[in-house]
């Protein structure tokens, strides 16, 4: 980690003089400064996020996760701090919200909502979409339990949010390999298809074993969503096909998805794959795209 301080304490304490401040270090937050020739790492950013408050409040949400080991989140995401009200700041969000001592961690030597609090704040201050996502990374990283989130509901009866975190409480899927992939799947239940399982393993040979990204095994329908690298890497590519091939020798229809595709399209050629397995589909694409 980086060394990251208040300026005015360590001017104080004689660590630096002012002069040295302004040649050697500069500003991440108001008043927190770390050396010019360090790049911050969000456990950085959330260090100084809470020694700008003061060392008052808990840092959560988004950054929360990330610091309990959840992916995908970057670097320069917003820190979020609970329990504080401060003046704006880029990069820094601030919630007036009561945190009681049970919902504490501490992280990267700061405070930090624990996983279950953060799964709470996560499912109602994000849009749905994000939510999911944001929840799904958390469980992908370590299992926490729904019905301590719903006994935080229960706690904060009149929190904000509560509606969309209990409609959302039951589709968190840790086997979700990405944000997009999060994304698909909530497409996917919002346009009336049966939630689709996720990392469902085919054994494509004696000793190859594939892991189709969600679907439903009941029906033989897979729905893969495709990164750029499978595009762009053509040994990858190739691999791609011919697993595909293979999957459906084995009777799968395999929907593949990428993000250029209307959602409107892909999620038709799902309908129409179920229906074909017997599966009755009766789909709303408008309302999932409006969700």
């Amino acid at each position: 980690m980086a060394e990251v301080f208040l300026g005015a304490e360590a001017v104080a304490a004689g660590r630096v003089t002012r002069h040295e401040l302004r040649r050697w270090y500069r500003p991440m937050f108001r008043g927190v400064y770390l050396p010019t020739d360090e790049e911050p790492t969000l456990a950085d950013r959330a260090v100084g996020a809470w020694l700008t408050t003061g060392r008052r409040g808990v840092i959560g949400g988004v950054a929360a996760s990330a610091l309990h080991g959840a992916p995908w989140v970057d670097p320069s995401h917003p820190i979020e701090v609970s329990g504080v009200v401060g003046r704006p700041q880029a990069g820094l969000v601030t919630r007036r919200e009561h945190i009681a001592d049970d919902e504490v961690t501490r992280r990267a030597g700061v405070p930090v909502t624990t996983r279950v609090r953060t799964a709470f704040d996560l499912g109602r201050h994000l849009s749905r979409a994000q939510a999911i996502a944001r929840l799904d990374a958390l469980m992908w990283n370590q299992k926490f339990s729904l019905d301590e989130v719903l006994a935080l509901a229960e706690r904060y009866p009149r929190t904000r949010g509560l509606r969309q975190l209990r409609e959302l409480l039951p589709l968190v899927d840790g086997g979700s390999a990405s944000p997009r992939e999060s994304q698909t799947r909530l497409l996917l239940i919002d346009a009336g298809m049966p939630k689709p399982e996720t990392q469902i393993p085919v054994v494509l040979g004696r000793n190859a074993v594939v892991f189709l990204d969600m679907g439903w095994e009941e029906f033989g329908v897979a729905v893969e969503y495709d990164g750029d690298h499978h595009r762009t890497d053509r040994r990858q590519y190739v691999k791609d096909v011919a697993r595909l091939r293979k999957l459906e020798e084995l009777g799968w229809i395999v929907i593949r998805v990428i993000a250029e595709d209307r959602p409107e399209d892909w999620l038709a050629r799902v309908a129409s794959a179920l229906r074909s397995r017997g599966c009755h589909v009766d789909m709303y694409v408008a309302a999932a795209l409006a969700a």
